[in-house]
């Protein structure tokens, strides 16, 4: 069996911590009751993905470093912003609630195509935490999607919101498909760019904007990306400077 990269392992886990932090943050300020509860148990579900993964990985690196001594809590706490190696998208601010919902949307319509084949290939502890994480991302993904239907068949602020979202969080999506070194053979990006794009298009034509959608697609000429290289935008540092602000001013502290 090929050497799987800790970097992958890495990127699965800080894509799905950075991304639960941001849907945290709506936590107490959702537009009604139902939704802030779903959001909130959303992102508890991202950083719990997280947490498995960011195991995986340290337990892969100390085998490979026996003097590093990673855990879980290094891993999410001690990493300095151009040692992460997630995706731009999930570090931008959370916006209003259509930026939320579509990037959820976008990001959970990647992560389920990508676990799938995950869950075929031949690390058994990866294809686990995949098949465990589907159960979830299975969710996000229908809640996302009917969010995506009702602000684009709904009011004209709503449609117009979604739109607005769609123009901000379009050009991160490239970063999606561009791969990386570090991706398993098992991941063949034209595949899942297809994939993913079907599935996009489908959800945008239910929600009555499907030529807005052929517009967006028509126009894109550049894409952002560096992420997975990491480069990243202004925000991750003020993310990290919050989430990890404990660990860092009291080193090893314990509840």
């Amino acid at each position: 069996m090929a050497t799987l990269d800790t970097k992958f392992i890495l990127h699965l886990a800080d894509n799905a911590l950075l991304l639960g932090h941001r849907n945290s943050e709506w936590t107490g300020h959702g537009p009604i009751l139902e939704q802030d509860i779903a959001i909130s148990n959303i992102a508890l579900d991202l950083v719990g993905q997280a947490r498995y993964f960011y195991q995986y990985a340290a337990s892969e690196i100390n085998l490979r470093h026996p003097a590093r001594l990673e855990t879980e809590d290094t891993l999410a706490y001690l990493r300095d912003a151009r040692d992460f190696y997630n995706f731009l998208m999930v570090e931008l601010p959370k916006g209003d609630w259509a930026v939320t919902t579509l990037r959820q949307f976008f990001f959970s319509c990647w992560q389920k195509l990508v676990l799938v084949k995950i869950c075929a290939d031949s690390d058994p502890q990866l294809s686990a935490i995949a098949q465990k994480s589907l159960k979830e991302i299975n969710y996000h993904l229908q809640w996302s999607a009917e969010w995506i239907i009702r602000l684009g068949d709904g009011t004209d602020e709503s449609r117009e919101r979604l739109l607005a979202a769609l123009d901000l969080l379009w050009t991160y999506t490239g970063e999606f498909f561009k791969g990386s070194a570090f991706y398993p053979p098992v991941l063949i990006m034209e595949e899942i760019s297809e994939a993913w794009h079907s599935l996009v298009d489908s959800v945008f034509t239910e929600a009555c904007l499907q030529q807005e959608f052929n517009n967006v697609l028509s126009k894109t000429r550049w894409m952002h990306s560096g992420g997975c290289d990491g480069l990243h935008t202004e925000h991750l540092g003020y993310l990290l400077a919050e989430m990890q602000f404990l660990q860092r001013a009291y080193p090893g502290c314990t509840w």
